[in-house]
């Protein structure tokens, strides 16, 4: 038999807190006398509480504005889908240097004039550009953002 084979069972009680003088943490019970560690409750201060001092979330001066962990949209204008045929969605765009990734978001804005007919598949695009595609001959469909494949790791 090894010693950390040994199987102890604890044979002693918890010890009581504030149970009188002779329990052995009797009277103040450990806490020593007054203050505010020694009364009740004391241990359920808010977050960033100092001790009745002015806290730090109160004293820090706060910025103004909002700002949004949304990724905003890339913009493509229309007469920059005039060298484009067929169908374009969000990897033509990017083959072609439109936009930085085929992941991201992407809005289609007026700006010049369409010529060539398209059928787009994108997820956002003005409804003068809208406009725009249809009288160019072209449709104009609205897919959810691609998702980035996940990488396999051997």
């Amino acid at each position: 038999m090894k010693y950390n084979d040994l199987v102890v069972e604890k044979n002693t009680r918890p010890s009581r807190v504030g149970r009188g003088i002779s329990a052995g943490q009797g009277k103040t019970a450990g806490r020593g006398t007054k203050g505010q560690k020694a009364r009740t409750g004391h241990r359920k201060m808010p977050a960033g509480f100092m001790g009745g001092q002015r806290a730090i979330m109160q004293a820090v001066p706060k910025l103004k504005g909002f700002k949004s962990f949304h990724a905003k949209a890339e913009v493509v204008y229309t007469d920059r889908l005039n060298d484009l045929k067929g169908k374009v969605d969000n990897y033509t765009l990017a083959e072609n240097a439109l936009i930085s990734s085929p992941f991201v978001k992407v809005k289609i804005i007026t700006r010049g004039e369409l010529t060539t007919k398209i059928d787009l598949e994108t997820q956002f695009a003005s409804a003068s550009a809208v406009e725009a595609i249809k009288k160019a001959g072209g449709s104009f469909k609205k897919v959810a953002i691609l998702k980035r494949p996940a990488s396999k790791k051997d």
